[in-house]
């Protein structure tokens, strides 16, 4: 029997260096291993641990903070609803906080851009709302087939795998593609048009492909890369859709929610989706899911698609709260600057690494810098995390350094933050010049030697990036 005291010991310093719960959790975590220590506070856009480091957050929960940790009204609306002994759970029952949601909804994000969507509240999560998406669009046109893209990433659970991009998630063992193609999104080869693409296979019998229940997309693929389509290509695909009576899904999951700069990311395309699906920050920070459905569309039954926990009202109460930040008519301006803000410094460093061929691209409050190696972009994740900021990577090789902060972060610690990347892109381009030269010195060859390939140093905890596409 383990003696108390060495079980304290062991316990205090597990605590200490970080992981606590390694000897417990399971393997399957990824996000502790990238971010080691034990979080205890945050507010805004900084976190803090146990033991006092904090960190300026540009990572915000995979998209799900989009107005900051601990938004102010958030917490103060559900303060005063705890404190009243507010209903928390009611399955698909109406209650006060359900209802104060669909009416703030209704009145700030629907019906000042035109849209008269039905809503269907799912499970919490935003694979629970791409399910529903595609089991509705396939009740709706009595087809089986999806059309989904290169890089996409939709979710977790069986139906969604299918429609992500990776092909680990396509092994026989661990998820399956019936009944879905994958084709090429916008800009995914140079010089192909994949929107004429699509139009031509649909029209071709022969093509192999058949009429689609439905096509689904992201407008900007976050954890694909920060791909972002262009508004013509948009437009292009909802025409095509529209011709064959296929059912427009779009996946809004990360990139909704004011991530682009407008609330809902098809609002620059001037498109309106058959479908929308919403999680992450529509709770105000806590889980939450929504499907947007087309009045036609909704050919639902009562009980054909449930869930205990599609009642979440403590997300209804601060939903509702953070909402109200799309009454200030300043509030799209706002993120436009910040947006500005962050473009300029990314291309700043694309400048200085010229020779790099570095890539900037993204929308909005989502960037993405595109160094073409995953073993630097983890050496930059973990300088940033070890000088006090969080990030992490996408893209197929985790190659995409990510740059998505709350919307309301203040402009001052946005740059504080933006000026930590900087650096530690420096450090990083700096080691591995470092390490080209002493290799090519310590070489003893009495051929003249070939120029030795720019390896960036290995991440010296020997723990691997949690795959990018984990979190929805």
């Amino acid at each position: 029997m383990t003696d108390t005291n060495d079980a304290k010991a062991t316990d205090s310093n597990l605590r200490t260096s970080g992981d606590p719960l390694e000897r417990i959790e399971s393997g399957v975590r990824g996000y502790a291993k990238l971010f080691p220590a034990v979080f205890d506070r945050a507010v805004g856009s900084t976190l803090t641990s146990e033991d006092g480091r904090q960190w300026i957050d540009f990572f915000c929960g995979a998209g799900s903070l989009n107005y900051g940790h601990n938004n102010p009204a958030a917490k103060q609306a559900l303060l005063d609803y705890i404190s009243r002994d507010g209903i928390q759970h009611s399955l698909d029952t109406v209650t006060a906080a359900k209802v104060e949601f669909v009416e703030t909804f209704e009145e700030l994000i629907l019906r000042p851009r035109g849209l008269d969507y039905r809503i269907q509240f799912t499970g919490p999560t935003g694979t629970n709302a791409v399910e529903a998406a595609i089991k509705l669009a396939k009740q709706k046109t009595s087809r089986s087939h999806v059309i989904a893209f290169t890089n996409a990433y939709h979710g977790h659970s069986l139906g969604s795998l299918a429609l992500t991009g990776n092909r680990f998630y396509h092994s026989e063992f661990y998820g399956s593609r019936n009944n879905v193609t994958h084709l090429p999104y916008d800009g995914y080869s140079v010089g192909v048009d994949s929107a004429r693409l699509l139009a031509k296979m649909l029209e071709d019998s022969s093509s192999g492909i058949p009429i689609p229940a439905a096509i689904i997309l992201e407008t900007v693929q976050g954890e694909g890369g920060v791909n972002v389509a262009s508004d013509q290509w948009l437009c292009e695909i909802a025409s095509i859709c529209r011709h064959h009576g296929i059912v427009l899904v779009i996946d809004d999951i990360q990139v909704g929610n004011g991530r682009t700069g407008k609330f809902f990311s098809f609002e620059h395309a001037g498109i309106k989706p058959d479908v929308v699906c919403l999680s992450k920050s529509i709770g105000g920070g806590l889980p939450m899911s929504i499907v947007l459905i087309d009045p036609e569309m909704d050919v639902w039954k009562p009980g054909q698609h449930t869930g205990t926990f599609r009642g979440n009202n403590l997300a209804f109460v601060a939903a509702a709260a953070v909402l109200k930040n799309w009454a200030d008519p300043n509030f799209e301006s706002e993120i436009q600057n910040r947006s500005e803000v962050i473009q300029t410094k990314l291309s700043s460093i694309q400048d200085r690494y010229s020779h790099h061929e570095f890539d900037v691209r993204g929308r909005g409050m989502i960037w993405g810098l595109d160094v073409a190696d995953g073993t630097l972009a983890r050496t930059v994740i973990d300088d940033c995390f070890a000088n006090g900021l969080l990030m992490e990577a996408s893209g197929a090789e985790d190659q995409v350094l990510k740059i998505m902060p709350a919307l309301t972060i203040p402009t001052a610690l946005l740059k504080h933050g933006l000026d930590i990347f900087g650096q530690a892109i420096d450090r990083a381009i700096d080691r591995a010049i470092n390490n080209n030269a002493d290799a090519k010195d310590s070489s003893t060859s009495n051929a003249s030697p070939a120029m030795p390939s720019l390896e960036w140093p290995a991440d010296v905890t020997g723990i691997p990036m949690p795959g990018s596409m984990t979190s929805q």
